[in-house]
């Protein structure tokens, strides 16, 4: 793209404002938390602070997947309203030009394809093609449907043909299946819930017995043998966090 548009920063796109110091805030209970619960001592923060770079990498990830449901649902409404202002007459730049005020008016101007067609705006002011900012657009979101429809647009505008009835028939397959991944989320949502279950059942378990038996565990604290104990223990959980988290992103994914 040309460097006179300034592309907006994907990490910056992904995070509200407060949100990315929250999710560091969070990463660094969880090192604290382990430190207590395994440890009993601060001295093994140090030693934790792969798992907290690992539980904020963690965080981004969930919320760039939110990110891009919400831009992927809104982005279909975007594209009919374009294959209605094209049918009204509008040329296709000036057809996204007036899109970015209907979906101002439909999900409020602080709404993530309001940014996006805002971008597509400005870039459009200072003469980049359409597809250029579309193609732009699919990259740095990284959205499948996006990217399908940023390739069509860019076919139909080079070889011509109805362009309202070829994004039309575009937004009717991206709605498609938008409406199946909906429908799969919906059925991991409950197995999420059980992993999420599963995650503290361990701590549940074993804060219970500590407060049914005080000084059960005290001979773990405060020795090399019982940091070594838990130090395999703490290895294993996070091994299982870890596949629990890969497995579920992988029926996400093949779903």
């Amino acid at each position: 793209m040309k460097a006179s548009l300034r592309r907006r920063d994907c990490d910056t796109i992904w995070w509200k404002q407060g949100e990315k110091a929250k999710a560091w805030v969070v990463s660094a209970a969880a090192m604290g938390f382990l430190a207590y619960f395994f440890y009993r001592s601060p001295y093994a923060l140090p030693a934790l602070v792969p798992v907290g770079v690992y539980c904020y990498r963690n965080l981004r990830k969930r919320k760039r997947e939110r990110y891009r449901q919400e831009l992927t649902s809104q982005f279909r409404e975007c594209i009919l309203a374009v294959a209605a202002a094209l049918q009204a007459g509008y040329c296709a730049e000036n057809a996204f030009v007036e899109c970015g005020r209907d979906m101002k008016m439909m999900y409020g101007q602080n709404a993530v394809i309001c940014k996006e067609l805002e971008q597509i705006r400005r870039g459009l002011a200072v003469n980049i093609t359409l597809e250029e900012l579309l193609s732009d657009f699919a990259a740095r979101n990284g959205c499948e449907e996006i990217d399908q429809f940023a390739q069509i647009f860019s076919l139909a505008k080079r070889n011509g043909g109805n362009m309202a009835a070829i994004i039309k028939n575009s937004a009717a397959l991206i709605g498609r299946k938008i409406e199946q991944r909906q429908e799969i989320l919906t059925l991991l949502s409950g197995r999420r819930m059980e992993l999420n279950i599963m995650k503290i059942m361990p701590f549940g378990i074993l804060a219970y017995v500590g407060l049914g038996n005080p000084g059960y565990f005290a001979p773990l604290y405060g020795n090399l043998a019982g940091v070594g104990i838990m130090t395999g223990c703490l290895g294993v959980y996070l091994a299982a966090f870890a596949l629990a988290e890969r497995v579920m992103d992988h029926m996400t994914v093949s779903g």
